[in-house]
């Protein structure tokens, strides 16, 4: 496994290598990271979940993001809208969209959309919105955006646009019951460019591809969140979180799409390979200047491999790769020594010229009682990573980081 710019980690307070990044809200959240887009107290029982970022055509900032946990059982799901005027230094919310969660947000046809879930296991769905987030359609039918029908599920990963096609990797949960992951079966879905995503008829939906207990010798737990990607050969292929948990070399699932989104094919032989945070979800986005994939992911440091892989998610790294095969550690974004109650995860970006900008769901501490766990997390944040080409841990960081004890 080739990762460059590997670093030992022992403990810091926080690691944020992002130059000129705003503080939101000084007096009450100082030591978090970034830019404070949203906070729930661990005491609401109502968890931060499903960062998503999107750049508007007039040049704003729009985030989405909701809420998870005890305090929404038997409320229907909703994503909240909140636009940035200033490039990520103030956000405010402008609307919440009730039932649709799991959603990205993206421009089609010069107008947003999100697309996402009705409820956790329900229907795909996907909702416009004709003056960038103020008001939404309503996904009534097959016609409005009701897109397939079943216990449907997804994360805020890309909507791809590429021969001709919109592409979007999904799961349903209608496989083997049991064990958590062991239900996900994953697809593609496609549309033609100018067609009305909202209508039915748009859509092609592949074959399902569900778990399989033989895989990795026995230890593959499931696949979920999938990434439609363009490979080097030009083709759609569908890359996914892999819940493997052996050895903490993580690993992702490549699946081949065909060109026409009809067909999912997976090859055993070749389809796993290691991706540094594979275990949890992550997003993969091609950069036509550097000609390289990137992703911002939950690498883990040796020192925290022996901990349970799907719960480290104390460390954020930019990481790339030239083939899609073979991934390297651009270098360390976000760190906090602490696994248990600190998180920066679920990571979506979007490249704007020589920056990357994104948004985590961040569990951090909060001037109350800080996060539930590094899962329920506190806080939607926003970040930029300038010059991210280029970007490198920082040498005074890098100083204390191997020479702490």
């Amino acid at each position: 496994m080739m990762y460059r710019s590997i670093i030992t980690i022992h403990a810091i307070i926080f690691l944020c290598s992002f130059a000129k990044e705003a503080i939101a809200q000084p007096n009450k959240f100082s030591l978090v990271p970034g830019v404070v887009i949203d906070h729930s107290p661990a005491q609401s029982r109502l968890y931060i979940g499903s960062p998503g970022i999107c750049i508007l055509p007039n040049g704003k900032y729009l985030a989405s993001g909701e809420y998870f946990g005890p305090a929404m059982t038997g409320k229907p799901s909703e994503t909240f809208v909140f636009l940035s005027e200033d490039r990520g230094v103030n956000w405010k919310k402008i609307n919440t969209i009730k039932g649709i969660k799991w959603a990205q947000p993206f421009m089609y046809g010069g107008q947003l959309h999100l697309i996402g879930t009705e409820k956790s296991g329900g229907d795909a769905i996907i909702v416009r919105s004709p003056d960038n987030g103020f008001t939404w359609t309503t996904p009534l039918d097959s016609i409005t955006g009701r897109i397939l029908k079943g216990r449907c599920h997804t994360a805020p990963t890309p909507v791809v646009f590429h021969n001709g096609r919109v592409w979007k990797a999904m799961e349903d949960m209608e496989g083997p019951k049991g064990k958590w992951g062991n239900s996900f079966r994953t697809f593609m879905m496609s549309a033609p460019i100018g067609s009305d995503l909202l209508k039915r008829s748009s859509w092609t939906i592949s074959n399902t591809l569900a778990y399989n207990a033989s895989y990795l010798n026995g230890n593959f737990n499931g696949w979920l969140e999938g990434n439609a990607v363009p490979n080097p050969e030009g083709n759609i292929v569908n890359i996914l979180r892999t819940d493997y948990r052996v050895d903490g070399n993580e690993k992702a699932s490549i699946i081949q799409i065909s060109n026409d989104g009809a067909n999912a094919v997976f090859d055993t032989s070749a389809g796993f390979i290691d991706f540094p945070g594979g275990c949890k979800k992550f997003s993969i986005r091609y950069d036509s200047v550097s000609k390289k994939y990137w992703s911002l992911s939950n690498y883990i440091p040796t020192q925290y491999k022996g901990n349970n892989p799907e719960r480290t998610r104390n460390t954020l790294a930019l990481i790339w790769s030239a083939n899609l095969q073979t991934w390297h550690i651009q270098g360390i974004v976000l760190f906090h020594p602490d696994i248990a109650h600190h998180g920066f995860q679920y990571a979506d970006f979007q490249f704007e010229g020589k920056d990357i900008i994104a948004v985590s769901r961040t569990a951090y501490d909060d001037g109350e009682a800080g996060a539930d766990n590094q899962h329920n997390a506190n806080f939607l944040t926003f970040h930029r990573i300038e010059g991210f080409r280029q970007f490198k841990t920082r040498k005074e960081w890098l100083y204390l980081l191997l020479n702490y004890n």
